[in-house]
Parts: structure tokens; sequence; C-alpha cells
């Protein structure tokens, strides 16, 4: 029979959650240490006292072929909780909002816009991104110039750049891979889900389960170290004192990642400080009335708003679960040192409310009837083109300490059907490596 291991998890998020879930199903004793008040990291929600459901801090929604996050909860009888709702993305182009979340609508914009020719560039680009599963020959070009030349300078000026632009900046359209762009456009689906009661609903449920089973979840307990003495074993330090464990999964960013363990490695330290992210800020506005009918805007920067999306989310779930609120995120992907990680919630609302007349002419800010405001440097990381060569991978050179981000999903984007998937992945090595 196989030895039971004492394994800690570092980050109660959706791949923290997830590790320590299959591990305890394995037999181990797994303990998790999160900073946090609450589990769900990047995915992690709040509740307004007359609130029913909780909100996500960043926009959140699975794509119907999210086989990982579904699959999961099918496995513990819960996918009878889950919700796709159909709600409508538009794009911003010459000074109107056009619907752009189907085949149908993106070709009668295409051919309104630029013609029969380009039309054609513009779906047979999309048929092939949705068909190939090629995904490394494209690595090897930058999204920038992929586009460009097969969709047409009009239509990937129109469409794709601003993209690129809005998620990654100036600085970065000559760095991001078109292995990026490809996983976008493959994964998504019109019809978007949710967990009734929002993600946090969820993830309190999956943390009640793995409690139950066993799991030790400690809130509130930022880990500061994670070394290793000449037995091999890994000490796991917080403010509250220190532990020893058989293996830790860390599923933090990788700066943090280098921080806890700064005796790993210069070859692994060297592909964590190489793997490069933007950060986020959104502002969350609830206000008393309807402004548009759809959910997703799209912006291009120079358009002349201060955000990169506007979404409303009570377009997409209704704003009955919200105590007839209606729920605006007004967010954007930033440089870590960008002026708004500086500014207060109050001085970015007045950054943003004037560009909400833009959307609907009558919006006063009388509507507004609260704000929250949320940041993180690690939200969105940046894939250089032949990304999969700069991956560190999960095992780390150190014996019994395991590394598991978004940074490492790639080529798909960051998002909690991944963070289940690079979860188990990790907790399969650490199996692997220790018996269940």
């Amino acid at each position: 029979m196989t030895q039971t291991k004492q394994i800690a998890i570092v980050g109660a998020g959706v791949a923290g959650l997830t590790a320590a879930y299959e591990l305890r199903q394995a037999g181990h004793e797994v303990t998790i240490y999160e900073a946090a008040p609450e589990v769900g990291g990047l995915a992690a929600g709040f509740k307004a006292p007359h609130w029913d459901w909780t909100l996500e801090k960043f926009y959140h929604h699975w794509f119907q072929g999210d086989k990982h996050i579904l699959g999961l909860i099918e496995r513990l009888g819960w996918s009878d909780q889950v919700v796709f709702p159909r709600p409508y993305t538009v794009v911003y182009f010459k000074d109107k909002f056009y619907p752009l979340d189907s085949y149908g609508e993106a070709f009668k914009f295409t051919l309104g816009n630029f013609g029969p020719v380009n039309l054609v560039r513009f779906g047979l680009v999309g048929v092939f991104l949705k068909l190939t599963p090629n995904w490394q020959a494209l690595e090897k070009h930058t999204a920038d110039a992929w586009m460009r030349r097969y969709v047409g300078d009009s239509v990937y000026d129109a469409l794709w750049r601003p993209m690129l632009v809005g998620k990654f900046g100036e600085e970065n359209l000559d760095v991001v891979n078109m292995a990026w762009m490809w996983a976008r456009i493959k994964a998504r689906t019109t019809r978007l889900g949710t967990f009734k009661g929002g993600f946090q609903a969820f993830l309190d449920k999956l943390a009640d389960v793995i409690r139950s089973q066993g799991v030790e979840i400690r809130l509130r307990t930022p880990v500061t170290r994670i070394s290793q003495d000449d037995a091999g074993r890994l000490t796991v330090t917080t403010s509250m004192g220190s532990e020893t464990y058989d293996a830790v999964i860390s599923t933090s960013s990788p700066a943090l990642m280098e921080r806890l363990m700064p005796d790993l490695p210069d070859s692994y330290a060297g592909r964590l400080r190489s793997l490069k992210s933007m950060g986020a800020v959104v502002l969350v506005i609830s206000i008393r009335q309807q402004l548009t009918e759809y959910y997703w805007h799209n912006l291009p920067k120079d358009a002349g708003f201060p955000f990169l999306a506007m979404v409303e989310h009570t377009n997409f779930i209704d704003p009955e679960h919200y105590g007839g609120d209606h729920i605006l995120y007004c967010g954007d992907y930033l440089e870590p040192d960008h002026e708004y990680f500086k500014l207060s919630k109050e001085e970015l609302l007045e950054r943003f409310l004037p560009a909400l007349k833009r959307f609907n002419p009558d919006f006063d800010r009388t509507w507004v009837k609260d704000t929250w405001l949320w940041k993180t440097a690690y939200a969105q990381p940046v894939p250089p083109v032949n990304h999969s060569k700069n991956i560190p991978p999960i095992r780390t050179p150190v014996p019994g300490l395991y590394f598991a981000s978004m940074s490492q999903v790639y080529p798909w984007d960051r998002g909690t059907n991944y963070a289940v998937e690079i979860g188990q992945k990790a907790a399969t090595q650490v199996m692997e490596d220790f018996g269940a």
C-alpha cells in the first residue's frame, strides 16, 4: 500500500483547490495556504448585502467546450447548477457598435464595411483557425504579422489589432505570437456559462467538499518562504510559523514563486523571470437601470475610451439576482506600473463616468448606486514567438516542489477551465512521484 504523504498547496484558487481534491481522493494529507480571506484566487467574487448571487471581481464566464471545469463539475454532481445564457457581444467601429459574436454577424459586418474580397479572406482565415490543430506552426509568427498578411490590412486594423493592443499594449504587438490568437478563436462559443449563485458559490462548495474530506484550508495565511532541509523535506513558512511536507505545489505567479523559493536553480528561476504578464484594473459599477442591450463591448484604444472593455453583466445574468441592480464592469489590461494602479476608486470613477454617455446618451451620474475597485498585477500572460520553449515544467528541479500557474496553460489563454487542467496535471505528477 502506498504511504500517505503530507502535501502543501500554496494558493486556494481554482488550480489549488482542484489539485487538493485530486490528491485527497488519492489518499494524501493536504494543507492549503491562502493569503486572501476567501478561496477562489482571481475567480473569487464578492456580494452586496441585498444580492442573492455573488459577482466575480474580475469578469469570468465559461465556454461550452470547457471540458476540464465542466468535467469536474459533472464528477461532483453539480451539472444542474451550470447555466449557459446567450448574451451578445459588440465591437466599436467608426462611432457605432456592431454585433460580432456569430458567423452571420461577423460576415455582415465585414461585407458591409470592407467588401466581398475581404469577406472571403476573413471567412477562410476563420475556418482555418477553427479547424487546424497545428498551433505549433503558428507560434513561430507574431499575431500582428500573421493576421495582417492573411485577413488584410483593413479587416485586421478594424477587428484584430484593437484587441491585441487593448490586451497587451502597442509595445507588445511585435511580441505576442499567433498561437495565442488561434486559442482564442478555437475555444470561443456563442453561449457563455456560469454557476448558479456565481463563481464564488461554486468555489465555496468545492472548498466545503475538500474540507469534509479532511483537507485543511488556512485562509489569511500568506506563505513567506519555501525551503528544503538536508533530508529533502520541504518547509513552508508563514507568519504563524513553519511546517514540513513531503511535497509542495505552488500556484502563485512566477514572480512570487521565485521570491518564495530563492534557492531555485538559476536555470529554472531564469525561466520564471522570462514569463511576462499584464496586470488588470476593474471598476465595478452598480446602476439603477439598464445602460445598453449588449453584454460585452470591445473598445479600441484609439477610440478615446478610458478602458478596454465595458461589460454589462446583467445583460448576461438577470438583475433580479443582484437586487435589481444593473452591473457594469469597466476593465483594462495594463502594465503593472500604469497610473491606474495608483488611482483610488473615486478617482477612477471620475475618469470613467463621462465615457458611459457614449453607450447611452441618457446616462447620468445619479444612476450610480455603488462602486468596487479590483486590481491585480498578474492577470494576463504575454506569450512571445516560440513561447513553448520558455514554459517552465510543473516539476521544478527541487525534488518535491511543483509550480502550476496560468503562465503554463499555453497555448490556451488563462481561465478557470485551464486552471482545473493544470491543477489536475500537478496532482498527477505528485502522484507519479509519491504514489496514490
